[in-house]
């Protein structure tokens, strides 16, 4: 398994997709068609649920279709992995977010993280969002990794794993173009003068981004290229001259 640095999680979060149980569902899903075939179906696009969630407000069961326009929430110890449309996620425990609709039922215009961890795959299409209470990504293809921290006055983290990203924290603003993880933290208050600043690659890993990018038929830049570079929050598979984190070449915010 790829490298990973922990920082306020577990090592069973970031192994979830090693359980018995979910490689069962995650075949079992393929095997049937995906989403498109759920959908036809009307049968459940819940992947996995381990532990107790809700789904706006109410227990969610196994069984339950997770719609746009839903708002979610997962309980200690609990892990829901889900699809809607050419989307995949992973919620970790101790998370409250809402999925609003986009042009179509089966499409999120915007996922709204109050707090706790979601990994997620997105396909090709329209400009969607992730926020948080303090970063605004405009996603189109692309991998990512979100975490809200309410210990730290709801600091946010958001990594992009491969592809590209319009990230904004205050007043900042720039476009992220990754590789291999280029992360980046959303801070409640200034630092140096900016809201948006450089991480490090945390509570994540290369094989969760793999599981969720095979849900939904793709594959991760790395898969790929054949390759991988430095998980060092970066976000490049080979480092060069004039490699630096987007993070870096911002003026300052007033």
């Amino acid at each position: 398994m790829t490298q990973h640095i922990l920082q306020s999680r577990t090592e069973e979060e970031v192994t979830w997709f090693q359980r018995r149980g979910f490689l069962q569902a995650a075949a079992a899903w393929t095997a049937m068609g995906g989403y498109a075939a759920a959908e036809a179906q009307q049968r459940t696009n819940i992947v996995e649920l381990r532990g107790d969630a809700l789904v706006n407000g109410e227990r969610l069961h196994p069984q339950q279709i997770i719609q746009t326009g839903d708002s979610l929430e997962t309980g200690p110890g609990s892990n829901l992995v889900f699809v809607i449309g050419n989307a995949s996620f992973m919620v970790r425990q101790n998370s409250r977010m809402t999925v609003e609709r986009g042009p179509t039922l089966n499409a999120v215009s915007l996922l709204r993280m109050i707090t706790g961890a979601v990994a997620s795959v997105w396909g090709k299409g329209l400009s969607r969002q992730i926020v948080t209470p303090t970063i605004t990504a405009g996603i189109r293809g692309t991998g990512v990794y979100t975490e809200v921290f309410p210990a730290q006055s709801y600091r946010s983290y958001f990594c992009n794993c491969y592809g590209t990203v319009d990230m904004g924290a205050g007043g900042d603003r720039t476009v992220s173009q990754a590789e291999y993880h280029q992360a980046f933290w959303g801070e409640a208050e200034p630092k140096k003068g900016h809201y948006l600043t450089p991480a490090k690659a945390i509570n994540h890993t290369d094989e969760e981004l793999e599981f969720l990018a095979r849900l939904v038929n793709q594959k991760t830049a790395w898969q790929i290229a054949g390759k991988k570079g430095v998980k060092d929050g970066m976000g490049y598979m080979d480092t060069g001259p004039g490699h630096t984190h987007p993070a870096m070449n911002m003026p300052e915010t007033r």
